[in-house]
C-alpha cells in the first residue's frame, strides 16, 4: 500500500480511503519501522509526520460521515496493541509538514496508479 498524495485525498474513492485510514493505524501501530520498499520514507521522518497526514485522513472521512474511532485522534494513540508515542514527539507535530516526497513526479505516479486501476481523477 502507498500514501497517497495529498492532492488527491478528497478525491479518493471509498474503498482507497478507507484503506489509506487502515494502512495509516497500522503504520502508526506496529508497523513502524517495519521495511516496505512503498513507504519505507515515512521511516526517515518524525511519526508525526504521519499522524499529520493521518488527521488529513481522519478529516475527510468524517466530511464524508464515515466513522472514525476517536482514539485515533489522539497523536500519540497507536492502536491498542502498542505503547503510545512519547510525549516528547508531540513536539514534531506542529512543525509536521507534507512529506517532502510527495511532490510533483510522486502526484503523477500516485494518478498513473489510480488509472491502472480504471479509477481516473481530473479537476485536482
Amino acid at each position: 500500500m502507498r500514501l497517497w498524495h495529498e492532492a488527491l485525498i478528497s478525491k479518493l474513492p471509498r474503498p482507497q480511503l478507507l484503506g489509506q485510514h487502515r494502512e495509516c493505524c497500522a503504520l502508526r501501530g506496529n508497523g513502524w519501522g517495519k521495511k516496505h520498499a512503498t513507504v519505507n520514507y515515512v521511516f526517515e521522518h518524525s511519526p508525526m509526520m504521519l499522524v499529520r497526514y493521518h488527521q488529513l485522513i481522519m478529516e475527510e472521512m468524517m466530511n464524508r460521515s464515515y466513522h472514525v474511532d476517536n482514539l485515533w485522534q489522539n497523536p500519540l494513540y497507536r492502536g491498542k496493541s502498542c505503547e503510545p508515542w512519547a510525549d516528547r514527539e508531540l513536539n514534531a507535530l506542529d512543525e509536521a509538514m507534507a512529506y517532502p516526497e510527495h511532490n510533483e513526479t510522486y502526484l503523477q505516479e500516485c494518478l498513473d496508479n489510480l488509472a491502472g486501476k480504471g479509477l481516473i481523477i481530473a479537476h485536482l
